[in-house]
């Protein structure tokens, strides 16, 4: 197996590959962040199932970000990939805490889960269509923000050396008055 990888630094969120997804294969982001996951917890001390899609074959859907898991999903779901399978060990600070999750999981219970990533949509109200549409929108405005920097610079560029070449202009006058006045005296 894997090793675990820390994804909170401080050893609270522990990830461990089952199975990797294909190199392709999508993860949860601002965009899509509704997931559909199948999972089963044990908790660590005992290794008692407390919790199960697998019993009904049923998927659990959720949005990351949104407070509605244990903050070790969140953390967890947004480091994976539709395919992937992961062993996530959450530290009660990560899970239920001090509280538990009565009558199932008792207070300050690390607890264990094999969770695989199904799917991963857009929000409703969304569409696959529009959030590409938007992405698209976004790069458009990048690329228009991209080209009026690059104007400005070529600008800045043309007037930095209509200055140079207004500053020659007057030295070479300068010059050349020097120069001629010096020679108006001598010839007459």
């Amino acid at each position: 197996m894997a090793e675990a990888i820390d994804l909170t630094g401080d050893g609270g969120v522990l990830k461990t590959i089952v199975r990797r997804a294909k190199p392709d294969a999508v993860s949860p982001s601002e965009t899509i962040p509704l997931v559909d996951v199948r999972y089963e917890g044990v908790l660590a001390e005992t290794g008692e199932v407390f919790d199960s899609t697998h019993e009904d074959n049923t998927l659990f859907s959720f949005e990351i970000g949104k407070g509605s898991v244990i903050s070790a999903w969140d953390i967890a779901l947004r480091t994976m990939k539709v395919g992937e399978v992961a062993k996530i060990t959450c530290k009660p600070e990560y899970a239920y805490g001090s509280a538990g999750s009565p009558p199932d999981i008792p207070p300050d219970a690390t607890l264990i889960f094999e969770v695989e990533l199904v799917a991963c949509k857009p929000c409703k109200g969304f569409t696959v269509t529009s959030v590409t549409e938007d992405k698209a929108r976004l790069e458009e405005l990048k690329k228009q923000r991209e080209m009026a920097a690059a104007t400005k610079e070529e600008e800045k560029k043309r007037r930095e050396e209509a200055k140079a070449a207004a500053a020659a202009r007057v030295q070479a006058k300068l010059d050349a008055k020097k120069g001629h006045g010096k020679g108006k005296g001598k010839a007459k």
